[in-house]
């Protein structure tokens, strides 16, 4: 198991922008409504280390009305903005994707050449989060990454995240097994931390509150669905989610959908919710673009069962005391939180089984994505680690 703390191997910084005597500046990446969520703990906490100095760009997704404008929630939360970078136009296309990235280096790159961070810190494997770990390196800037080492193929997912590890020089890593398999990639081990899945943040404190979680009768019969692209067709996509909603309704369940992420196939995703909706004639089906992270993990805690192939399911979902269904291959080999997750196909058949079983459970959590302080260990990391030779040079390892 690669250490948790870091070792002082050089003792002088080859870098000038490096600085001495100063609080650190740290540029925060989010492009997402998800990541951002994600990432909440880290920015209280950086923002308020004293030897920490906060930096933060908005992108991606966060720009685009198609996906609700998200930058209105970052700022609704106090945050300062220091750039604010256009990357994808929303098409549903590959170009688009590669179009954003190369947009989203050159903004990124060209805010980080005027501010001079430290360390820039990204999160997961998201184009958004490959853009500034590209942008950081070519303009000279060390990358911190948390989530590293994770495996979930999604479309792009892990040959994204897996990219973002080369290039990254500090890896904060939310399980035991993540920190490994970095380690195995051939990056140094005293540069990899377990810190845990700073999803987990809130949720812990918000379960905490509220003196646990309610049981299954105490709460609504609502599933929430999170599906999202795969890379396929949009017809292909669009059938999946269609097959979900038909289960959700066959088993009596009220459904509240949010909109999938921007990746190549989600206008599939978006007509067959939008299709289902206008065929209910109950109101059993509630579209929502995007929900504020709090307001998402309250509904978690108080719905029935979570459904589709978001990580939520596989990393949150339990610690709210909710069952989850994952739909698909999206999050194969991702390390599951607990045995209320169940695995299904993309046929209605599988779903409907899973949904049952879902249903039936009595989730429980584990320890394995940690206790819920991976937002302040990660500011801590980043506060105290040594900004030297060795860290700058990145080596194989092996």
């Amino acid at each position: 198991m690669p250490p948790q703390r870091h070792i002082i191997a050089h003792g002088h910084s080859a870098c000038p922008e490096l600085r001495r005597g100063q609080a650190r500046r740290i540029a925060v990446v989010t492009g997402s409504r998800a990541e951002y969520g994600l990432l909440k703990s880290s920015l209280e906490a950086i923002s308020q280390h004293p030897r920490l100095s906060l930096q933060l760009i908005v992108t991606g997704m966060h720009l685009l009305p198609k996906f609700g404008r998200t930058i209105r929630e970052i700022e609704a939360d106090g945050w300062k903005i220091d750039a604010r970078v256009p990357m994808q136009r929303g098409d549903d296309s590959r170009l688009d994707q590669a179009d954003g990235l190369s947009r989203g280096v050159r903004g990124i790159a060209r805010f980080l050449d005027r501010s001079q961070p430290d360390i820039v810190l990204v999160l997961g494997d998201r184009i958004e989060a490959l853009g500034g770990a590209l942008a950081a390196t070519l303009t000279g800037r060390l990358v911190a990454h948390i989530h590293g080492g994770d495996v979930a193929p999604g479309d792009l997912d892990d040959r994204l995240r897996h990219s973002i590890t080369k290039l990254a020089h500090i890896h904060l890593a939310a399980t035991r097994d993540a920190a490994r398999r970095i380690v195995r990639m051939g990056e140094r081990g005293e540069q990899v931390f377990v810190v845990g899945a700073p999803g987990l943040d809130h949720l812990r404190a918000i379960v905490r509150a509220a003196g646990g979680v309610s049981p299954p009768r105490a709460r609504a019969r609502q599933a929430i669905v999170l599906q999202h692209p795969c890379g396929h067709a949009p017809a292909r996509e669009q059938r999946v989610v269609e097959r979900i909603l038909r289960a959700v309704r066959a088993e009596g369940l009220h459904a509240l959908v949010s909109y999938p992420n921007s990746d190549s196939g989600h206008t599939g995703i978006v007509a067959g919710i939008h299709a289902a909706a206008n065929a209910s004639d109950n109101g059993d089906v509630h579209v929502v673009r995007s929900m504020p992270r709090d307001d998402f993990l309250q509904v978690l805690m108080t719905s029935r069962v979570l459904i589709g192939n978001s990580s939520a399911g596989i990393i949150e979902a339990a610690t709210a005391g909710t069952p989850s269904v994952n739909v698909g291959n999206r999050q194969a080999g991702r390390l599951r939180a607990g045995p209320s997750v169940i695995d299904c196909g993309e046929d209605y058949a599988s779903i409907r089984r899973a949904l049952q079983r879902a249903l039936r459970a009595r989730p429980r959590t584990t320890r394995v994505y940690g206790a819920g302080d991976a937002g302040r260990k990660i500011a801590e990391i980043l506060a105290s680690i040594p900004l030297n030779r060795y860290l700058w040079h990145k080596r194989i390892a092996y």
